[in-house]
């Protein structure tokens, strides 16, 4: 449902050059699958072989880390690197951890069934909930009584609107957060662009501190090419943290 309203006021947009609400349905709903095919067809493979070097990569990574002075005095401390290492050590092994993560060859498959069926009822229900919205809102409006029919139905035409325009604005400004952290990693050299973009682009759906995360991600990263080219990066997220809460989310 809520992927439903986000997806709203583009259907009323192209409603609004006369065309019926099915044929705008249709469009937004097809568009949305040949956008989630295309994503897949070019950015998965690419992000999917960055993903793994990167988690095979990981252990060695953070042994990087440990040339840094000052995060290796803290980890001769607290020992933070070495048990980051140990973790990694066990997932990157066979895969050990993986699979009984799972519950072995079975699990996965099952998981994989499951992720499967929950995106194709997701869609569904999304494609019914985007073609029954006026048809849901006006059944429920019949529940109200009649002397505040109209003021609850202005208000809840208003909320629906609102919400649209919500999920719409977060899916844009974690996209050009994305996009800026993939010019960024092309502009240092960062290793993994595609999938700190992903990343990234993650990040910026979590409400509060989803940015922290990801600036977190990008600056350890970062770290494993240099002092200065972490810092820079830093800076550089965190001025665009300030453009993007001053000017391009207003």
């Amino acid at each position: 449902l809520f992927l439903a309203t986000g997806l709203n006021p583009a259907v009323e947009a192209i409603r609004r050059r006369g065309v019926s609400r099915t044929t705008a349905v249709s469009i937004i709903f097809t568009s949305v699958i040949v956008l989630v095919i295309a994503f897949g067809a070019l950015v998965v493979p690419p992000l999917v072989s960055q993903l793994t070097h990167l988690i095979e990569s990981a252990p060695s990574l953070l042994n990087q880390l440990k040339d840094n002075s000052t995060i290796a005095s803290i980890n001769t401390q607290y020992g933070i690197i070495d048990s980051l290492q140990n973790k990694l050590s066990e997932v990157t092994s066979d895969g050990t951890l993986l699979f009984s993560a799972f519950g072995g060859v079975i699990g996965v498959g099952k998981a994989v069934v499951s992720g499967a069926f929950s995106v194709l009822s997701i869609l569904v229900l999304t494609l019914y909930f985007l073609a029954a919205l006026p048809t849901l809102t006006k059944d429920a409006y019949r529940l109200v009584p009649a002397s505040r029919r109209e003021r609850v139905a202005k208000i809840t035409d208003a909320i629906i609107f609102r919400v649209g325009a919500f999920v719409g604005g977060q899916i844009t400004i974690s996209s050009f957060a994305s996009i800026f952290i993939f010019i960024l990693g092309f502009a240092l050299d960062l290793p993994y662009k595609s999938a700190l973009a992903l990343v990234v682009f993650v990040c910026g759906l979590i409400p509060l501190i989803g940015h922290f995360i990801g600036m977190t991600i990008v600056t350890l990263i970062a770290l494993t090419v240099s002092p200065l080219i972490a810092a820079i990066a830093l800076a550089s997220y965190i001025i665009y943290v300030q453009f993007e809460n001053y000017i391009l989310t207003p």
